[in-house]
């Protein structure tokens, strides 16, 4: 078992609500469904505007921190753009890129252009401009006349043609983009896709969309290496164009006819190519670069580096994007250079290939990443002999990271031995959108290098420049990144909102004016606007001029003497609690940690997420195979209390994965966007976790106090009002009076109406039970079962040594033995306790309750079958009970033809029938008393509201051992004189569709059924109905399907099971609930008359407040609640304040009490405390009217008269049950029901099966049941504490996940959340992973 810690204290919740009201339309619930929907839409009152319903609350629920008094604010004046040296003019410049390459194919044809090297860092082949210009030639010529017809050209001048080459060739990259710009179409490199599913190959659909592609060109080699369909062609690449697919490769290309010349126009504002930039959402767009400006930015770079004709220049940058482009492949043709282009793959092999590379060339410029001089550092140990003096320019593309600073005095500490002079080395910034922002120029000999800026990370998090000058560790080092471009214009403007000019001590985005930069993201009007059209305004909001900006996505100031200094992007800034930090600058701490042993290669990625209104930082890092669990835990615990001391910011997440799992970018870099859609989505799997939500969400609400609870003047009551609100009661239809004196007889006594049956129809069948197989192995007629019945009291009186009043155990399994055994004690005069049998497989867990309930029940004797006499004497059985003390034993299964002297009749209707023992939720044990005249009325009852009559057949899938079930199993059919067919439950677990296929079979028009035997058709079943549909299963003959519980309905496994037998013809107004509790086992039961069932939506916050408030479908936090069904004929019920014991308005909630014949006469306790519990079953108001003796059921709920008319035309009042009292969670002051949180961690992954929530020392524990493989248990940690705190405003204290079935459920489908509890805290769940989120 894994432990996690984490660190921080609990900040607890409140709000306050609207009260809303909903209107229906008065319809008689038997029409026809089309004629109500038309009424509704006749009737409907015109809805208030949807923002009404949608009102984002997030004010009343969010505690606001107040605003710190010691923040710092920017004090210096509003910035002066910057202005760069002006572009000078050269009179060799050529009029445009591709004459610069015709005039060096031309003039220099032997002269070099471009090298490669071999996986080896070996040269593998010089191309010469030459060669480079005749085979742009033959490539344009071959693009415009040889794809297609003369009539019929593939490509125009202006298509848009994607080069899809890998980094190892260079060459056919080069020859590729210079033949599109020969034959004037557009070139959009792109990365090779590797699979079908590659991490952003959709994305990179998205950019190959929006630019109209449909043609790619690309090398034989790469070709070959690209996925297939099995007929050999190249798969359809997630969310791509159809692609026409061209080779490049010299062979396929044709040589120009004499006559034919490329067109090369000078430069203008067309576009002459598309760069690919992916946003931080992971969206890929591509940047348009005209001719223009494609030919300023060589010209401008030439001018800023000082390029000259014929130097060399090492490249191990990619050559098709950003500096690599721009330097390696454009501004290097334009100046006739040589390049060395040095490609990723190498760099892997050989981390020092670069640096000789430059040492055997004598090159003079390098460009490289802070990545690449780091492994040459790493490397440099085994190369004495290397000298790069002959370097002028080491440009560091990255130079604007912080970490930047410390690789670059690091390489520059190992090589300056080697060569390598200070003043060389030569940061830059870069944007996809502005091209080239800024540039250090290399240094005169000598002179003082650049100074270092060492800022504040505080200031900085609020967007201020401040000097560090306190703590050390706090304090961020950047180095200037040189001066801005020449020919461009640069101001510094507010990240959000408009462009305002930032201060001068004001950290903001770097915007630029300069003909040198893009002009569009391609085929995107809208985002452009944004981004290539910005009008700084001042202080005053008024434009400072008519010059359009460019955004470029950095983030910095200027400092001393117009340098530039970056310090992070756009796209990593993470905006928590309205500080800003940089991701780049969390990697960095991290990175800082010795992550060596831990880290696998540096791999560290940082995001963040947003969980109930604010960011939250998540650090995900690959871990390395040979770290062990302690010192990963070591270096997670100290990268925690390195960002809070650092960075001041609490981490809300942070996960360690396996080496190479995280999704990389095609340069093989950690491809953040779908990173962390995989942590959203749970498909990270990571091997650690550490969550620690306590230490971030510092937004919750404060704990709601709870006021004194007085009677006041406001719930003063006049005559049905209560604080001018009806009443919340109502009350079912009448009973009706028995005036025949025979009825009243066969009615009193349910012992009585079965020998009444006896004579007066003794053939008449009232019980079939089914076998898995569907077959009737036993059937009881009237006379026979009350032959039986008589068998079992002659045996009782002889072998029992029984009182009358004495209490006998039944133990059978479901079925007629059970029923005749229960008339059996009636007729003997003794109180049948019916208790369920043991599972044989599972004797340990189930025996005990058996053992208990005899105990508690004081039986003095046990009626079973001869099975199970033989488990309860078993050796197993004597492993987890006392089997010596067992009561006499009589086994009923062969028993002599005896006839019983006398059969008993009691002597009222007051006195005890039977004893009802139910194990509740919350593991208690409770036996309550049940009159004979409380049964013969509920009888009555049911057969009023289901008409029930002797003709009449109804089906029972259900327990039979307490509650609702139990009466409808042993007693409805002896009353009312219907036949019930009886399917035991477990027959079920091997012949699912059993149930349903009775239902078809006999035509059954009600059947009654469990909630876990629902769920068992629905999660079996689901996929079968075409099967059972072959089979004849039709269910258009059930009018109703009863689910009997004590419970809230559960709405969704409803409508599931609506919706997917909807096609054997099940109606969708069949399916309804029932429900009781044990001081009244049937309070409401959906019948025949009686309008259907409403649901209308609650909204949650006020839930927890103990308040109602109807909100629309759809609305946020809306809960959707069923009607438990029509109340019962003879029951009323009221909605009381559980504490002052006053009544409560209309759609109030309050705990709900009912006034019954037939409820029960109170709880059998053996120690005579029945006091403490009396006011259970006889309690009066405390105001309002005093008289009515009512039971408390222990549920809340509330009721609301609705537009419905009930039989007797009056409007229908509904009961809506929200939950047991005993299982609420009381957490910061707020009443929470467990289902609710486990519906919304249910939700939030495909792999959890079931979920419970508990208590624990003011901790909420989630046990989540993992469906998944073991590597997604660690998924469901984050998942499980996002959707709690966003859906409930609670932070998780401990998540739990285990194996399925360990969450305990007992017979009515309901979780036993208390013995999960206990088994938590006595550590018997044998859990997969336990996450401590402390």
């Amino acid at each position: 078992m894994f432990c996690l810690l984490s660190f921080g204290s609990v900040n607890p919740c409140v709000f306050d609500l609207k009260k809303g009201k909903r209107k229906g339309v008065p319809v008689n619930s038997r029409v026809s469904t089309k004629i109500q929907q038309l009424l509704n839409t006749l009737k409907r009152p015109k809805r208030p505007p949807l923002s009404e319903f949608f009102l984002d609350d997030s004010e009343e629920i969010v505690e606001v921190p107040q605003p710190d008094p010691n923040t710092p604010k920017p004090e210096g004046r509003q910035i002066i753009p910057v202005k760069g040296e002006p572009l000078g003019v050269v009179s060799n410049w050529p009029p445009a890129l591709q004459a610069a390459l015709a005039r060096w194919g031309a003039t220099q044809a032997k002269s070099p252009a471009l090298t490669a090297l071999d996986i080896t860092g070996k040269p593998l082949y010089t191309l010469t401009y030459g060669k480079l210009w005749s085979r742009s030639l033959k490539l344009a010529y071959t693009l415009l006349n040889k794809l297609g017809t003369k009539a019929e050209p593939v490509l125009q001048t202006g298509d848009r043609v994607a080069l899809v080459y890998p980094n190892s060739d260079p060459g056919m990259f080069w020859v590729a983009f210079y033949g599109c710009l020969l034959a004037e179409v557009i070139p959009v490199p792109i990365e090779v896709p590797l699979s079908r599913q590659d991490a952003g190959s959709q994305q990179i659909g998205f950019l190959l969309g929006s630019c109209g592609v449909s043609l790619a060109l690309t090398s034989e080699v790469c070709l070959k290496g690209l996925p297939k369909t099995q007929n050999g062609e190249i798969v359809q690449f997630k969310g791509w164009p159809r692609m026409k697919w061209v080779v490049t490769d010299t062979k396929y290309l044709t040589k120009p006819s004499k006559d034919w010349q490329p067109h090369i126009p000078t430069a203008n504002t067309d576009t002459a190519y598309i760069e690919y930039k992916a946003t931080k959402e992971g969206t890929v767009m591509g940047v348009a670069v005209s001719k223009i400006a494609m030919l300023t930015h060589c010209q401008a770079l030439t001018q800023a580096c000082n390029y000259c004709e014929g130097e060399t220049l090492v490249n191990v940058l990619d050559c098709k994007k950003d500096m690599g482009l721009w330097h390696g492949v454009l501004t290097s043709v334009m100046n006739r250079i040589h390049t060395i282009t040095v490609p990723y793959a190498v760099m892997k092999a050989c981390p020092m290939s670069w640096v000789q590379r430059v040492h055997i060339h004598k090159a003079r410029v390098a460009l490289v990443k802070c990545r690449d001089l780091h492994w040459a550092m790493m490397a440099h140990k085994d190369q004495k002999d290397t000298n790069l003096s002959s370097i002028r320019m080491l440009i560091v593309a990255d130079g604007a990271n912080p970490w930047s600073v410390s690789s670059c005095d690091a390489f520059l500490n190992v090589f300056q031995s080697h060569g390598l002079k200070p003043e060389v080395i030569c940061p830059c910034a870069t944007s996809p959108e502005a091209l080239t922002v800024a540039i250090r120029r290399p240094g005169a000999r000598g002179a003082p290098l650049p100074a270092r800026a060492i800022l504040s990370m505080g200031g900085l998090s609020h967007g201020v420049i401040r000097v560090n000058t306190e703590d050390k560790n706090s304090a961020l080092t950047v180095q200037d990144v040189g001066h801005i471009m020449p020919g461009a214009l640069m101001c510094i403007v507010k990240p959000d909102g408009p462009p305002q000019l930032c201060k001068t001590d004001e950290i903001g985005e770097i915007v630029i004016n300069s003909r040198a930069g893009g002009t569009m993201y391609y085929g995107l009007p809208g985002v452009t606007k944004n981004t290539f059209e910005v009008i700084p305004v001042n202080q005053a909001g008024t434009p400072i001029g008519e010059v359009p900006f460019t955004r470029t996505g950095l983030l910095g100031f200027v400092g001393p003497g117009s340098l530039v200094f970056v310090v992070g992007k756009t796209e990593g800034l993470l905006s928590v609690s309205k500080r800003r930090h940089n991701a780049d600058d969390l990697v960095a701490t991290a990175l800082a940690v010795e992550p060596v042993k831990t880290v696998y290669r540096g791999r560290i990625a940082v995001f963040s997420v947003t969980v109930f209104y604010d960011e939250r930082i998540v650090i995900v890092a690959e871990q390395r195979p040979d770290a062990s669990e302690e010192d990963s835990f070591q270096w997670m615990s100290r990268v925690l209390q390195a960002i809070d001391s650092i960075h001041q910011v609490g981490l809300y997440c942070l996960a360690l994965v396996p080496a190479n799992t995280l999704p990389k970018t095609p340069l093989g870099g950690i491809h953040i966007c779908e990173t962390k859609q995989s942590f959203l989505d749970g498909n990270l799997h990571p091997c650690n976790i550490l969550m620690c939500p306590h230490t971030c969400v510092t937004n919750l609400p404060k704990p709601r106090q709870k006021q004194p609870v007085d009677v006041g003047p406001a719930s003063m009551l006049v005559g049905n009002l209560v604080a001018g609100k009806r009443i919340a009661q109502a009350t079912g239809r009448e009973l009706g009076v028995l005036d025949d004196q025979d009825l009243i007889r066969k009615h009193q006594f349910l012992s009585e109406a079965l020998q009444w049956r006896a004579q007066a129809d003794p053939d008449h069948v009232l019980y079939v039970l089914l076998n898995a197989k569907g077959v009737a192995v036993c059937t009881a007629t009237c006379a026979q079962l009350h032959k039986r019945a008589e068998k079992i009291t002659a045996t009782l009186l002889e072998r029992g040594g029984l009182n009358t009043g004495d209490n006998v155990v039944l133990l059978y399994p479901p079925g007629i033995d059970l029923i005749a055994a229960f008339y059996g004690c009636l007729y003997a005069g003794v109180i049948p306790v019916t208790v369920r049998p043991p599972h044989p497989q599972n004797l340990a867990a189930t025996l005990p309750t058996v053992r208990m309930i005899i105990d508690v029940s004081k039986a003095a004797c046990i009626l079973t079958t001869q099975p199970l006499m033989r488990i309860l004497r078993s050796r197993e059985a004597a492993a987890s009970v006392n089997i010596k003390t067992w009561p006499t034993i009589i086994d009923t299964d062969d028993l002599p033809r005896k006839r019983p002297p006398s059969i008993y009749k009691p002597p009222t209707a007051e006195m005890l029938a039977y004893l009802d023992f139910s194990v509740s939720t919350t593991g208690m044990l409770t036996g309550v008393k049940m009159s004979h005249a409380a049964i013969s009325t509920l009888c009555r009852s049911i057969k009023l509201q289901c008409e029930l009559y002797s003709s009449r057949q109804i089906a029972i899938c259900l327990d039979p051992y307490c509650g609702l079930g139990f009466v409808l199993w042993c007693l409805s059919s002896v009353y009312s004189g219907h036949q019930s067919i009886l399917i035991p439950p477990l027959e079920l677990e091997s012949s699912l569709p059993l149930w349903l296929s009775t239902l078809s079979q006999y035509k059954i028009r009600d059947t009654f059924c469990s909630y876990s035997v629902m769920e068992l058709c629905t999660k079996g079943l689901g996929t079968q109905t075409e099967i059972l549909k072959t089979r004849g299963v039709n269910l258009s003959c059930v009018r109703s399907c009863v689910v009997i519980a004590e419970e809230r309905p559960r709405l969704g496994l409803s409508m599931s099971f609506s919706k997917l037998f909807k096609d054997l013809g099940l109606s969708s107004r069949a399916v309804s609930t029932a429900f009781g509790s044990r001081v009244n086992l049937a309070i409401c039961l959906q019948g025949t008359s009686g309008p259907d069932p409403s649901t209308v939506y609650v909204d949650m916050k006020s839930l927890r407040h103990d308040r109602v408030r109807l909100v629309e479908r759809g609305a946020p936090q809306s809960l959707p609640l069923m009607e438990s069904g029509t109340i019962l004929p003879g029951v009323r019920v009221i909605i009381v304040n559980p504490e002052t014991r006053g009544p409560l308005g209309d759609s109030h909630l309050g705990e709900i009490w009912v006034n019954s014949a037939h409820s029960a006469s109170g709880y059998y306790t053996i120690y005579g405390e029945e006091n403490l519990q009396a006011d259970h079953f006889n309690t009066k108001l405390s105001f309002g009217d005093p008289q009515t003796v009512w039971a408390r059921t222990g549920y809340l709920g509330f009721i609301k008269r609705t537009e419905l008319l009930d039989a007797s035309g009056d409007r229908h009042d509904a009961l809506f049950v929200v939950g047991s009292l005993d299982e609420t969670l009381e957490l910061r002051g707020l009443r929470y029901h467990p289902i609710d949180i486990e519906t919304s961690v249910s939700r939030a992954h495909r792999s959890i099966a079931e979920s419970a929530v508990f208590t624990w020392t003011n901790l909420l524990v989630v046990v989540a049941e993992l469906s998944g493989s073991e590597q997604e248990a660690l998924d469901l940690v984050p998942l499980v504490t996002n959707v709690v705190l966003e859906e409930h405003h609670l932070i998780v204290g401990v998540v739990v996940i285990v194996d399925p079935g360990v969450i305990p459920i007992n017979s009515r489908g309901e979780k036993q959340r208390m013995h999960l509890r206990d088994s938590f805290l006595a550590d018997q769940l044998d859990p997969i992973y336990v996450a401590y989120n402390m």
